[in-house]
């Protein structure tokens, strides 16, 4: 139904079963903000900056399904992986964009899809938050606007 493997560890993940991820999920980009090499993080500083970069607040947070346990995750944005740094917060998350993106506030961020592009995945979510691409894609709460599009295979 999701277009994802029910078991990566034992079948395979979804490309080996045929299978194409029907859910993409975005959100906007909040804020954009150019900060120094240590500048602390999140809620309670438990990440650090670095080096000299660009961070992103991404409006969307556990209250809509994110895992606030999820390391090692991120978002999609021009052509390219930008990770989580710090604490999933209720509301929003933040990423590390890279000192040379040109990412703006308002700009749409890919939080997970099918893969191709090289976006993260549910599977990804779900390895990054310890649990599986299924808890990922049915958590997403109420909040979160749904747009149904039909496609042709």
């Amino acid at each position: 139904m999701y277009g994802l493997s029910p078991d990566v560890k034992t079948l395979g993940d979804s490309a080996s079963l045929g299978l194409k991820p029907a859910m993409q999920l975005r959100a906007k980009l909040h804020l954009v903000k150019t900060v120094p090499a240590n500048s602390p993080v999140g809620y309670g500083a438990t990440a650090y900056t670095t080096a000299e970069t660009k961070l992103g607040v991404v409006a969307i947070g556990y209250a809509d399904g994110i895992p606030r346990i999820a390391q090692g995750a991120g978002v999609f944005i021009d052509g390219k992986r930008a990770p989580i740094i710090g604490r999933v917060s209720m509301d929003q998350f933040v990423v590390d964009l890279g000192a040379e993106s040109t990412a703006t506030t308002g700009d749409w961020v890919i939080i997970f899809g099918d893969g191709a592009t090289g976006e993260y995945t549910a599977d990804d979510w779900g390895a990054a938050s310890g649990s599986i691409n299924y808890e990922i894609v049915t958590r997403i709460g109420p909040r979160v606007p749904r747009i149904y599009s039909p496609h042709v295979y």
